[in-house]
């Protein structure tokens, strides 16, 4: 039994956290348009089969006495099993993937002084023992990437910006993959210095699907470029657009005339970039829509599907417990919100125990970030990185129906923080608050249904990072009932769906949406 000592010192530590939580909600957060009410509900939970090793608590938890005990390094599979992995110093924030090669983002300053310095390659030509084959090191790759590391499948190109923090400029590299994944070739080296700048800001960065434009986003001061690759050796900007100072991630219409611009303090906007498609002269972007909503900020990215001819975005938020929006476009000047993707952590009358078990986790928790379809036309299966809760994976065969059917949370490498210099989770780890939760929090108390009480654990005096779960920031990308996964303590894992809950379409192709 806690000690009176011990249980105030909890009950203070919950409400600093609080406290922090809301000083840190941006003015002017839930303003904007509001979209149509979506459900609430959680998505049905996988039935896990032979073999599973299932989560103990609420769907996408992982409870306090699990990572205090330290069942939380042995992970949690449902319908999943790891075939292999390279872990190295970790998988930076995003990593991208190209036919069986996969490129793992870098991190700053651990990616400038550190040894190996820059993106490692990774060759998964045999899932059960992927190698390391190279590493890229221009000085856009050795900033560190952010969320700029992106590969396009019709060009052959991987590109990423230097990102040290928040916000980079300048830096830009592009790699042609399609010869070699194992060994990519830097194409824009200028007199041999592979370090000509670009008029640009990046934080995140994207394709159109043609391969040809690369879209850099940069949070401040909000400026979004369009860079043709259509000499890769010779990158140059053909548009630079002050949008709004909450840039963040994109998705881009497979025709490439239109632009799905992601909003920090929630919600969207839709452009018209069809000049920058066909290469006008004079090329613009005219925005179409905006549209917003008060449950989720750090809006991520979008990802453009067709269901029976009709258009449709999986949005993913990556704060205040949003999850994935499922947008019609159909009419890009009056998009709506018609569906919603949660867990059971993600609940507001689940806010309370979250906060419980991820004190001590660090700034981010149950929150997704990037997701992939297995398709884009009627697609069957969308896979997400759900942060502290893993990769999951839904049937989104009927996207107003969606169910879940296998997940996997690595293994923490709790303790790991040295070894782990690559891993915006280990460098994270002197504050043990999870900040990003902040809305989600404030959204359940403004709704009365928060329990402080609830929110007292063993875990709540811990104010730094332990690394009792794993971050899983990049989408799962498909290779059939594969899944090539980056998460920021394990590295990069090979998974592989078992106990025949999905069948890959013949036509599967794995869709990010940039």
């Amino acid at each position: 039994m806690l000690g009176p000592h011990s249980q105030r010192l909890r009950r203070f530590a919950v409400i600093t956290a609080l406290g922090l939580a809301a000083t840190a909600l941006p003015l002017g957060m839930m303003n904007g348009p509001q979209a149509q009410a979506a459900p609430r509900l959680p998505i049905a939970k996988a039935d896990c089969g032979p073999g599973s090793s299932p989560e103990r608590g609420l769907q996408g938890d992982v409870p306090a006495a699990d990572r205090n005990s330290g069942r939380s390094k042995r992970g949690y599979s449902c319908n999943v099993k790891r075939l292999g992995a390279y872990q190295g110093h970790g998988a930076g924030i995003t990593s991208t993937s190209y036919q069986n090669c996969a490129y793992m983002g870098s991190l700053f300053p651990g990616a400038a002084i550190g040894s190996d310095t820059g993106v490692s390659v990774v060759d998964a030509s045999n899932p059960r023992a992927p190698q390391r084959t190279a590493v890229l090191d221009h000085p856009a790759l050795q900033a560190g990437t952010w969320e700029s590391l992106k590969v396009n499948r019709n060009s052959g190109l991987l590109v990423g910006a230097g990102v040290p923090f928040l916000t980079g400029a300048g830096l830009l590299a592009v790699y042609d993959v399609a010869k070699d994944c194992a060994h990519p070739t830097l194409m824009n080296d200028v007199v041999g210095t592979p370090a000509a700048p670009l008029a640009i800001t990046a934080h995140e960065g994207g394709f159109s699907p043609d391969g040809k434009t690369y879209w850099a986003t940069g949070t401040a001061p909000g400026v979004i470029s369009a860079v043709s690759l259509d000499d890769p050796k010779h990158p140059r900007v053909l548009l630079n657009n002050l949008t709004a100072l909450d840039n963040h991630g994109i998705g881009v219409s497979p025709d490439g005339n239109t632009l799905y611009l992601s909003h920090n303090f929630g919600g969207i906007s839709i452009w018209d970039i069809s000049s920058i498609q066909k290469r006008s002269a004079n090329p613009r972007m005219v925005k179409l829509a905006d549209l917003g909503w008060s449950n989720g900020v750090l809006t991520q990215h979008s990802i453009p599907v067709t269901y029976g001819n009709k258009d449709y975005l999986f949005t993913v938020l990556e704060g205040g417990s949003g999850g994935v929006k499922f947008i019609d476009v159909n009419n890009p000047r009056k998009p709506k919100v018609v569906n919603e993707l949660k867990l059971e952590i993600n609940l507001p009358k689940h806010q309370d125990s979250a906060l419980a078990s991820s004190m001590g986790g660090s700034a981010f928790a149950y929150e997704s970030h990037y997701c992939a379809a297995d398709r884009p036309v009627n697609p069957t299966a969308l896979a997400c990185g759900w942060i502290s809760s893993g990769i999951r994976v839904f049937d989104v065969r009927d996207p107003f129906d969606v169910k879940e059917i296998a997940y996997y949370n690595p293994p923490a490498q709790t303790g790991k923080h040295l070894e782990l210099w690559n891993s915006p989770h280990a460098l994270a780890s002197v504050i043990g608050l999870p900040l990003i939760s902040t809305t989600g929090i404030l959204q359940s108390l403004a709704s009365g249904q928060f329990d402080p009480r609830q929110a007292i654990s063993a875990r709540s005096g811990n104010l730094v990072g332990d690394l009792s779960t794993d971050w899983c920031f990049s989408p799962p990308e498909w290779r059939g009932n594969q899944l090539y996964v980056g998460c920021s303590d394990n590295g990069f894992q090979v998974l592989q769906l078992t106990n025949d809950v999905y069948t890959p379409p013949t036509d599967q192709l794995s869709t990010v949406g940039s």
